[in-house]
């Protein structure tokens, strides 16, 4: 088995960055997400977010890309909101998103952004480079 470690800090938005990820969905949204990087290898530092984007900082073995990743664990999620959690409800994720590399140093620092999501928002304290993923159109 090979040694690796890598730090990603994904960051991804819902359709429309409609603010559909409240506090009864975030629980269960939060639980497949973190099932589905469990699943592919991975494992979860922090998860978080607000109504309209979610925040992962995860480490992923080095034989998944991390756009084939963030792919799926997108599609695995809103595939469990819209079929198990809440079927008459539309939950989809924007096709876009941002990704960071860090070092093992920045680790607890990512850990406690991620974490401190609703705070940064609510307080104008968030840090853009940290919030970046490409907008989309609205269809």
């Amino acid at each position: 088995m090979p040694y690796w470690k890598l730090y990603y800090h994904f960051v991804w938005g819902t359709k429309n960055r409609l603010p559909l990820i409240d506090s009864t969905l975030e629980p269960d949204l939060y639980r497949a997400i973190a099932a589905k990087v469990i699943e592919m290898g991975g494992f979860v530092h922090a998860l978080g977010g607000v109504e309209d984007h979610a925040h992962l900082a995860v480490s992923i073995p080095p034989k998944i890309a991390p756009s084939k990743f963030i792919g799926d664990v997108k599609g695995n999620s809103s595939h469990y909101v819209n079929h198990v959690t809440k079927p008459d409800f539309e939950f989809y994720w924007q096709d876009t998103y941002g990704v960071f590399s860090f070092g093992e140093r920045n680790l607890s620092a990512v850990v406690r952004y991620i974490h401190d999501q609703k705070k940064h928002h609510a307080e104008g304290t968030w840090i853009p480079e940290m919030e970046m993923m490409a907008d989309e159109e609205s269809n």
